[in-house]
């Protein structure tokens, strides 16, 4: 029997037909999460998904999503009938509104094509096919270093090559001269990929002067622009604050862009994969052929949007009281993980407990980031320490996902990452 296939002599389809293929590398973020489900120790601790957790460590349904599910299931109108090829309708229009603002210029003169996603990963590879298809010469893709691990590998699948450009120093605060340097060496009308908000793995965001800086660098050379857009609303607790970076690209500079939503964080929908990818152009007539081909990029992918997420964002948002709700719980989220960061440090100082490197003159890293994850300069040797003696899983390159700490394991940690950074100098 043969054990690969080959296209010569008649042999393609005798024997086993796929022990040829290689075993796919473990994720870095979902190894994390399968390592810890498989962890029997009652002491371990899972400081690596990106999803909320409140403070005993659990898991939550938003009060304003639950209020949805009812006033859904009361609804004796609702089907589950296909959507649309670009989803459903009512969601579509307040979704652009939630990251535009709802006196959008762009809005208004109905320049913006909207199609919804499977959340912000599929927002991102619905744009990726349509740059590769559309953009002249199939620009190359630049990714902050460090970014989300999915970014290259999403437009990698679409034939597109990607770099890197510089962004956070050493000290983790914001390269900004780094960053200016390599998106101006960067050729004309190559892609740039920024965070909207609560940059992800660093929580480190330009100021709204960087922004501008950045602004004119993306001007100059006439890039195509996409704001990832995970946190709204979830960072800051505040939708209109976190929106700021778009806004003003869009509506003070008038640039045309692509901004990818996803409701998993801000809403707590993980499971319902809802999102969204917007793209703003220079008239109507364009938005409306533009929305025409990422329809045609979905058709044959996945064919029709899910439903259920859609009708959750899309009830709270049309309903006063629930979106009330909806932004309190956003501002309760939001401060837990403040509160968690400078419990944290506080837990760290109390114990005298060493700094990563010499680079560092405190803790305060940790308190400056925003958002779900806190870069905390720990090394691959001290991380794998932290789950081999402590049990605490992480992602090798120190990124916490503060949602983790609560107040009944937060000296636990600080404890662990004193013994891990202790060993590693011995």
């Amino acid at each position: 029997q043969y054990t690969h296939i080959t296209m010569d002599g008649g042999k393609v389809g005798w024997g086993p037909k796929w022990q040829h293929v290689p075993m796919a590398p473990v994720d870095p973020i979902l190894g994390v999460a399968v390592a810890y489900t498989a962890d029997p120790s009652p002491a371990k601790i899972n400081l690596g998904i990106g999803a909320y957790r409140d403070a005993s460590g659990k898991p939550i349904v938003l009060k304003c999503i639950k209020e949805a599910e009812k006033k859904i299931a009361n609804d004796p109108s609702m089907n589950k009938e296909y959507l649309p090829v670009q989803g459903l309708e009512p969601f579509l229009k307040v979704t652009s509104q939630v990251i535009f603002g709802k006196q959008s210029k762009a809005l208004a003169e109905r320049r913006v094509a909207v199609v919804q996603s499977l959340s912000g990963t599929g927002a991102l590879r619905i744009a990726a096919e349509f740059i590769s298809v559309y953009a002249p010469g199939k620009p190359c893709v630049y990714i902050s270093d460090p970014s989300w691990g999915n970014h290259h590998t999403i437009f990698q699948k679409c034939g597109m090559e990607t770099a890197k450009y510089r962004y956070i120093s050493p000290t983790m605060t914001l390269d900004i001269d780094g960053m200016l340097a390599d998106l101006k060496a960067a050729p004309k009308g190559s892609v740039f990929v920024l965070h909207t908000i609560a940059h992800n793995p660093t929580g480190v965001d330009p100021t709204p002067e960087q922004w501008k800086l950045i602004a004119d660098v993306c001007e100059e050379r006439d890039a195509i622009l996409i704001f990832d857009t995970a946190y709204q609303g979830y960072a800051t607790g505040d939708l209109e604050k976190d929106a700021f970076a778009v806004r003003y690209f869009a509506e003070e500079r008038g640039m045309e862009l692509m901004v990818t939503q996803s409701y998993s964080k801000n809403f707590g929908l993980y499971g319902e994969r809802i999102g969204a990818l917007n793209i703003v152009t220079k008239d109507k007539e364009t938005a409306a052929k533009v929305r025409s081909q990422l329809c045609a990029v979905v058709r044959p992918m996945y064919s029709s949007p899910q439903i259920h997420g859609a009708r959750l964002v899309s009830t709270v948002l049309a309903d006063s009281g629930l979106t009330k709700t909806w932004e309190g719980e956003l501002k309760d989220m939001s401060q837990r993980i403040v509160d968690m960061r400078s419990a944290l440090v506080k837990a760290l100082e109390k114990i005298q407990c060493p700094l990563p490197s010499a680079v560092f003159k405190d803790w305060s890293h940790i308190t400056s980031q925003i958002g779900m994850f806190a870069y905390t300069g720990l090394g691959e040797a001290m991380c794998d320490k932290l789950t081999q003696v402590h049990h605490i899983y992480c992602t090798r390159n120190g990124r916490f996902s503060m949602a983790g700490v609560n107040p009944s394991n937060v000296e636990y940690i600080a404890q662990a990452i004193k013994d891990c950074i202790q060993g590693s100098r011995l």
